[in-house]
């Protein structure tokens, strides 16, 4: 029997897909599952519990369990509630995977991206907070968007620690709140906002972190930049395509023609271990083993 890794998201359901995965090496073949309950917390919280103990791992899509800052962590409260209907079958949302592979990411990507004096735009800097560290410690000239796309004000964060200290005072009250009014969820994920917010896009370079927030806010006119996330279907690689987008960098191998998200694969490395939680140095072991490593992919 095939491992099962089913990542219950509260994204669009036409994003759904179903992969199997073998890799060389390894005695189990792998089914990455992603099902979408359109912004439902309680469909999400009702698979859950019809699935529980029937999958090898749980990811908890489009929404974010925890979020660092410094050492520090914080959850948020709906997807607490979404994460404790998973009694028999570990839960992970990808926070601890995003900490380690995508700050591996900026440093193999060195030799080809040159990050010193480059333009970066992290439309959600605290849902990334180890990319968020990785670029500033590479040299690059960030802007942090936090307040910007999460909250929608005009404030601009351009040194680490300025928004290490916001968090430490915003994020105890943020997580209290309900989770659709700082992210995109359901059919949201499908809809553009054009306004006063493109203005950093066109500013950047490079655009990296989380999808949903680009694809929500990107400029039709995206001429030669570079996009780094992870979860991308083959209709995302058309709408960059169609904006002007070079490069695409995902983080997370594509499989069946999309990439699946930090949480899914997350989930896939805790059913290969066989336990949770897993270290640091745990993670870092099996993105060594599995040899996953940025995939860039020139679209113009």
């Amino acid at each position: 029997m095939p491992k099962r890794i089913v990542s219950v998201s509260i994204g669009s359901s036409k994003r759904n897909s179903k992969a199997e995965l073998s890799i060389e090496g390894l005695p189990d073949t792998f089914v990455l599952e992603r099902i979408g309950t359109d912004g439902s917390w309680e469909k999400a919280i009702e698979l859950v519990r019809e699935l529980d103990g029937k999958v090898d791992a749980f990811g908890l899509g489009g929404a974010d369990l925890y979020v660092w800052a410094g050492k520090r962590r914080y959850t948020f409260r709906d997807s607490a509630r979404m994460a404790a209907a998973a009694k028999q079958s570990p839960m992970v949302d990808g926070s601890g995977l995003k900490h380690t592979l995508e700050r591996n990411a900026v440093r193999v990507l060195e030799p080809q991206i040159h990050w010193k004096g480059k333009k970066v735009l992290i439309p959600s800097a605290l849902d990334r907070f180890g990319l968020a560290e990785a670029m500033s410690e590479a040299g690059a000239e960030v802007i942090y968007g936090d307040f910007i796309y999460g909250l929608g004000l005009p404030f601009p964060i351009r040194q680490l620690p300025v928004l290490r200290l916001w968090a430490y005072i915003l994020m105890p009250i943020i997580t209290q709140l309900p989770f659709k009014w700082l992210y995109p969820t359901g059919e949201k994920q499908e809809k553009q906002v054009l306004d006063w917010r493109q203005r950093y896009f066109r500013w950047a370079d490079v655009i990296a972190g989380d999808w949903h927030f680009m694809r929500r806010y990107m400029p039709p006119d995206m001429q030669g930049k570079v996009i780094l996330t992870n979860t991308t279907t083959e209709e995302d690689l058309e709408f960059m395509r169609s904006r002007g987008i070079k490069t695409l960098i995902t983080t997370t191998p594509r499989i069946a023609g999309r990439s699946f998200g930090t949480n899914v694969m997350e989930a896939f490395i805790v059913a290969l271990a066989g336990k949770y939680p897993l270290s640091e140095q745990e993670y870092l072991g099996y993105i060594e083993k599995l040899g996953l490593k940025p995939q860039i992919t020139e679209l113009s």
